[in-house]
């Protein structure tokens, strides 16, 4: 007797691979023009919206290891889209921000991601839409997931 072998397509997990893959290679190809990672986009919209953050405390956030975060902070630096400071409250430490440059950049790439969710999630409805993040949000929660995607 043989075992009964589930359809790789039912399998809610292939499918949300299959478009993630598709989103993410789409949103890759179009910072490329940029000279920008998905990964670096991702760093540098959290910096946005701060004065300047730890990298450990970056890491933390978008769920990379600490050599991970030094090596992409440094082609940030690199491209002069980030800078390391010292830190305010501790002058021992240092903190990374966005230079006048990365911060020029940061609303254009946010509209590139705009732009790409517009073109992928357009055959659904707004309403759709909110439901579908609220189910992937309530994803996340329940199997308390915390390492942000960034390839």
């Amino acid at each position: 007797m043989t075992a009964r072998v589930s359809d790789l397509d039912a399998h809610l997990g292939y499918w949300l691979r299959f478009v993630s893959n598709h989103v993410s290679q789409s949103f890759a190809r179009r910072l490329q023009d940029r000279d920008v990672t998905v990964a670096e986009w991702v760093a540098m919209r959290r910096l946005f919206d701060e004065a300047g953050v730890a990298p450990s405390l970056l890491a933390e956030r978008i769920g990379m290891t600490r050599g991970a975060i030094t090596k992409l902070a440094d082609r940030l630096i690199d491209k002069e889209l980030v800078a390391r400071r010292p830190d305010p409250q501790d002058g021992r430490a240092q903190i990374l921000v966005l230079t006048a440059r990365g911060r020029a950049l940061v609303p254009e790439l946010a509209a590139l991601a705009d732009d790409n969710d517009a073109e992928f999630f357009r055959s659904l409805t707004a309403q759709e839409r909110r439901g579908l993040r609220r189910l992937l949000e309530r994803l996340v929660d329940q199997n308390e997931l915390k390492i942000v995607p960034v390839d």
